[in-house]
């Protein structure tokens, strides 16, 4: 759907929502009511037109585009076919990434070894992907949900595991923006699922300031990872010493 379509759609929603037929559409405009149901159909409208149809839901372009963006749903996960392609191709798996951390063309092209024709093509891809809309002037709008996560069980998961938790983890992590922490305790069911919910607000927490964060400058924000980890667990040099339910002791 192309940024026009999307705004007429939007348009057409709020329109129906307060009582305007396509006939008194075109009395507050002093247009025939076929044109105006061809303006609808065919998406082509100058913005001249485009501000008309805005102001009689007392909106301005703006106003309008960002409830066209909210009316947009929003992926949570890719398919397993979707994360294939891109854990398959690094430089592919990099431009994502960055989109996803709200990079603008021109940063990705000056920070890493991609050219400006190379960065096109894999955003033109993520956009057939769905992963972002590739809009006029090389301008990126993401299509993810604000809890957007990686499938559990698939490629960009594996592929971190393989290639990027060993480098992740082989730090002293002492700088005074690092955390490691390793616990251990023995914990009841009840409180078990008191922690896990306590995790998932804390995933909420990152993922609102990572948004916050979007107001300040590329340049004064840094890439952060976090990793939590939590599951029943017993060293397995510990648990190779337990003894079988029919051992004896000695």
């Amino acid at each position: 759907m192309t940024e026009t379509k999307r705004l007429l759609a939007t348009l057409k929603r709020l329109l129906k929502s307060r009582g305007y037929t396509y006939r008194k559409i075109a009395s507050a405009l002093y247009l025939s009511e076929p044109t105006v149901k061809r303006l609808f159909s065919n998406g082509n409208i100058s913005l001249e037109r485009l501000t008309q149809l805005a102001a009689l839901v007392d909106m301005s372009i703006l106003e309008l585009a960002n409830e066209a963006a909210s009316d947009e749903p929003r992926i949570t996960r890719l398919s397993l076919h979707q994360e294939k392609e891109l854990a398959a191709e690094l430089r592919l798996l990099l431009v994502a990434v960055c989109t996803l951390n709200h990079w603008r063309m021109p940063d990705i092209i000056s920070a890493y070894q991609i050219s400006e024709t190379e960065c096109l093509q894999y955003l033109l891809r993520l956009d057939k992907l769905r992963l972002i809309d590739l809009l006029p002037g090389n301008r990126i709008r993401l299509n993810i949900a604000r809890d957007f996560d990686w499938l559990p069980e698939g490629p960009i998961r594996q592929l971190f595991r393989q290639q990027a938790l060993d480098d992740f983890v082989d730090d002293a992590f002492q700088a005074p923006d690092e955390s490691f922490f390793f616990l251990n305790g023995m914990l009841s069911q009840t409180a078990t699922t008191q922690f896990q919910t306590k995790l998932r607000r804390l995933k909420q927490d990152f993922a609102d300031l990572h948004q916050e964060s979007l107001s300040v400058p590329l340049a004064q924000r840094q890439g952060t990872a976090l990793l939590c980890a939590m599951r029943t667990w017993e060293p397995q040099v510990f648990s190779s010493l337990r003894r079988g339910r029919n051992d004896k002791h000695s």
